[in-house]
């Protein structure tokens, strides 16, 4: 019986090195959160609502989502009790969107979780640096490209 050699992860494109973390990391996220009721969008929406509450579209423009996607997002929040959704007073289409004191403990949670699914790494400050950088480059880099 022949066995498959394990790959040589040194030899592979940096490209494929951050999929294959961000992947392995999101699995690892999905379960935890999952336990919580929660989506990887949805803590992404509790993050951004936890300095105070958001207009929805401002919040999809924070999250980096769009319209759509952080309406489903909310819905999932809401039926949770996670967040409240109010309308705007001073645009009565508009909807505000808050947390919860069961959101903002949910949150907590969540937070706290973190060295589960990233052990040290997630306080390595040189590595968290490094993740900062690629995506500010990235991002600055994709702002400049001309739209087609």
């Amino acid at each position: 019986m022949s066995t498959t050699p394990e790959p040589d992860l040194g030899t592979w494109p940096t490209g494929r090195l951050l999929a294959v973390a961000a992947r392995l990391v999101e699995h690892r996220w999905a379960a935890v959160l999952d336990g919580m009721g929660l989506t990887h969008a949805g803590l992404i929406a509790l993050h951004t609502l936890r300095d105070g509450p958001l207009p929805q579209r401002t919040l999809a423009q924070r999250c980096q989502v769009t319209d759509q996607t952080i309406s489903r997002t909310l819905d999932r929040l809401a039926k949770a009790g996670y967040v409240t959704r109010t309308p705007d007073p001073a645009d009565a289409r508009r909807h505000v969107t808050q947390l919860t004191d069961h959101g903002r403990a949910v949150h907590e949670r969540a937070v706290r979780a973190e060295p589960a699914v990233l052990g040290d790494l997630g306080e390595d400050d040189a590595f968290r640096a490094g993740l900062l950088q690629v995506i500010a480059r990235l991002s600055a880099a994709d702002r400049d490209q001309p739209v087609t």
